[in-house]
Formats: C-alpha cells, sequence, structure tokens
C-alpha cells in the first residue's frame, strides 16, 4: 500500500512549483498573442495548451492535457521553443532549444493557433519542463518536507496574527505548534471530493478553520514552538467512527452508521484509500491508553507486520520526528507509520455489524466522501472511548502524499 506521506505532498510541491512556472510562463506567451489589437470577427483562434508529451514524431508533438485529453501541437521553424527549469518564473533567463530536445514524459506548455476541430495546435511558442528537471526538484522538495514538514489538527485561526494554532500530539500526548503565515507563505486548500494534492487549489489564511487538517513546511525556532512557514495545505476532512452496515463491490463503496449521529453514511473506496485490519493486541494497547494504563510501545508497534518498504512508507515522515519502529523520538508512537504496518483489508473482508474508524474527505454535493483511512479490528478502543474521543485517534494523520504532491501519479 502506497503510503499516503509519499503520494500527495512530498512531490506535490515540486509540481505545484513546475506548473507555478509554466502558468507564468503562459502569461507571458498569452501577452504576446494579444500584443495586438483585439481579434477581429473570423481571426484564428487563439490557443493554450499544458500537459505532459507523448509521442514526438517529426515536426509533431502530441501532448496528454492535464484534464485528460490529447492535443497534436504543430511546432514550426519559427516556433519559440524554450526550457525553464523547476521553480524558474522569468522567460528572460530561459534557454532556447531545438525540437530533438524534447522528448517523451517533458511538460509543455505551448500558445498558438487551434485548427477548426479543436484538436490541433499550431505553436507559436512553447515552454518545456524536461522531465529529468522536475525529477531532481521533486526529490529534493520530497528532502525539505522530511526535514522541515509537520502535520495536525488545526485548534485555532488568528487572521490578524497570521498565526495557526496546530495540534501535533497523538494517542492523547498533546502537542501544540504556532505555525506563522506570512506574504509568502504558499497556500493550497484540498478539494472538498479529492485527498490528491493535485486537485488542490490556491487558497488564503481565511479558508483554515478550526479542525482543519493542515501540513505545513518550514523553519522551526529553537525550542520547537513556532515555524516560520514557507507553505502549507490544508482541508476539511471527516474523521468517524462506524459500524459496518453493507458494502458493495461492484461500486467500491460502504455504508456505515456513524456511532455519533446514529446516521447511515455512503462512502467511496478509491484505488489510493489506504484499508487496514488493527491487531488485536495493538487494539488492545491502544484501549489501555486510553483508559490511562500503560501507553503503547515502540514493541507494539513493530510486532504488526515487520519494517515497511519504501513503497509503504518506511522512511520517517515529513518532519523528520520519528525514530525507527514507529516511535517519535521523546514522545508517543507515531500512528501513520503504525499503520503502515498493519495487515491490508479488502471490502470483501469486511462484514456486517464491524466496528470501524474512518478519515474521509469532506465530500461534495453530487459526490460521496472518499476514503482516506479506514481502519477494523477496533472494538477494544470503542469499548474505552466515546465514538468522537475514538474518531480522533487517525488525526493528525498525514496530509503528505506519495510521489503525488508532485512526483508520481500525476506525471
Amino acid at each position: 500500500m502506497r503510503s499516503l506521506v509519499r503520494s500527495k505532498i512530498l512531490g506535490a510541491t515540486a509540481l505545484a512549483l513546475v506548473l507555478a512556472a509554466l502558468l507564468i510562463a503562459a502569461s507571458h506567451v498569452s501577452s504576446a498573442q494579444q500584443a495586438d489589437s483585439a481579434q477581429q470577427a473570423g481571426a484564428p483562434k487563439k490557443a493554450r495548451v499544458v500537459g505532459v508529451v507523448k509521442t514526438v514524431s517529426g515536426n509533431t508533438v502530441t501532448l496528454t492535457t492535464d484534464a485528460g485529453s490529447e492535443i497534436n501541437l504543430t511546432i514550426q521553424p519559427t516556433t519559440r521553443l524554450m526550457r525553464m527549469a523547476p521553480g524558474q518564473t522569468d522567460l528572460k533567463t530561459a534557454t532556447a532549444i531545438p525540437l530533438s530536445d524534447v522528448q517523451v514524459g517533458d511538460r509543455m506548455l505551448a500558445g498558438g493557433t487551434a485548427s477548426d476541430d479543436g484538436k490541433s495546435v499550431t505553436a507559436t511558442s512553447a515552454v518545456i519542463m524536461k522531465k529529468s528537471d522536475v525529477a531532481e526538484k521533486q526529490q529534493h522538495d520530497r528532502e525539505e518536507w522530511q526535514k522541515h514538514g509537520t502535520g495536525g489538527v488545526v485548534k485555532l485561526v488568528d487572521a490578524g496574527s497570521g498565526t495557526i494554532t496546530l495540534s501535533t500530539g497523538t494517542l492523547g500526548a498533546p502537542n501544540t505548534l504556532a505555525v506563522k503565515v506570512s506574504k509568502d507563505t504558499i497556500i493550497r486548500r484540498y478539494a472538498p471530493d479529492s485527498v490528491k494534492f493535485d486537485d488542490a487549489k490556491p487558497g488564503t489564511l481565511d479558508q483554515v478553520k478550526p479542525g482543519d487538517q493542515l501540513r505545513a513546511r518550514g523553519a522551526k525556532t529553537d525550542d520547537g514552538k513556532e515555524m516560520a512557514a514557507a507553505e502549507i495545505v490544508s482541508g476539511t476532512f471527516r474523521s468517524i467512527a462506524a459500524a459496518v452496515i453493507s458494502t458493495d463491490a461492484t461500486n467500491n463503496t460502504i455504508t456505515v452508521t456513524d456511532l455519533a449521529n446514529k446516521r447511515p453514511v455512503t462512502l467511496k473506496i478509491a484505488p489510493d484509500s489506504q484499508m487496514h485490519q488493527l491487531p488485536a493486541m495493538f487494539a488492545q494497547r491502544i484501549a489501555m491508553r486510553l483508559k490511562g494504563g500503560a501507553p503503547a510501545g515502540a514493541g507494539g508497534a513493530t510486532a504488526t507486520g515487520g519494517p515497511p518498504t519504501r513503497a509503504q512508507g518506511g522512511e520517517a515522515r515529513p518532519g523528520g520526528d520519528s525514530a525507527p519502529g514507529g516511535t517519535r523520538q521523546g514522545g508517543p508512537p507515531d500512528f501513520q507509520q503504525m499503520l503502515n504496518r498493519m495487515p491490508a483489508v479488502t471490502l470483501s473482508q469486511l462484514q456486517k455489524g464491524d466496528a470501524l474508524m474512518i478519515v474521509a474527505t469532506e465530500g461534495a454535493a453530487d459526490s460521496p466522501s472518499q476514503v482516506i483511512i479506514l481502519l477494523s479490528g477496533v472494538e477494544p478502543i470503542l469499548t474505552a472511548a466515546s465514538p468522537a474521543a475514538a474518531s480522533t485517534i487517525l488525526s493528525p494523520w498525514n496530509l503528505s502524499t506519495s510521489a503525488n504532491a508532485g512526483t508520481g501519479d500525476t506525471q
């Protein structure tokens, strides 16, 4: 199971920079195209497309656009073809390249004249982001999130001082961090029906609310109580303590009773939903902790299936505050790392009446909430705590993601 840490934010930072650079470049392209007076009726239709190079044949480049369609670009001898590095925003420092340098997997933004059927564009200018450059930037950003990132649940937002108070504790060990947001902080907001970083949009501080999940990257003070944020991403997500009513393998959905309000809820299981079975001994350890007994130690974490692979989230989570074995240095266990080591569970294995703890997207009016984390085998926990208290154990979960915060599935 891919770690949510590596699939949605770590790489996403790189992709965000890539797209930012491309969009800025696009504004230059657009300005050049519109230098003439307003187009007359019947004039050629101007177009701008952005995507990933699928094929290069002669002077034709086929792009898979970010919307999922394909379009053919005709590169003319007069086409201005420029290469930009990730994060670069000024075309004055871009490098002119020949068409022979364009390769499959490169990102391209092109402007030109669209054909009547809209299936092709004769390019007058194009900006290239090399696949290798993107990969290098993604690796750098991943390391930055690992070293300087942290996540938690928003407790308070003081827009006047630009301060977000973040609860970063887990398993009954509360801790807070004051995240300082400035005019230079990159702010993004998850879509209500998606946990993918690529679906997140530029946001504002006033969108961040108490109870939101938030992840921040920046420099902490020496005492670790404050962070000057270079970047934050936040979203509203649902934490649910539930009992299974039914499952639908055909539509990949599960209907549960929300134990907090006794209402039925239908949730969508997505390809990247994390679904795990909590081992009985581990569930009992957590229940003991909730009751005020002995805390679950590293032994409980490592006894649940052996060390994870990198694809399962084996490295320390962004923030650099986790020790091997799923425990934080000088603190309680890191629940996200423990989660990655637990046995996977499938929709067909869930039975009516099974107790679950779930984190899901907020959901939109025309689509059900999507499961981010689903944990079964939690009966001892729900016995030891109220549904509202038990559901918060999965928070703060990691908003970061796999190659997708700019790296993987989006390429």
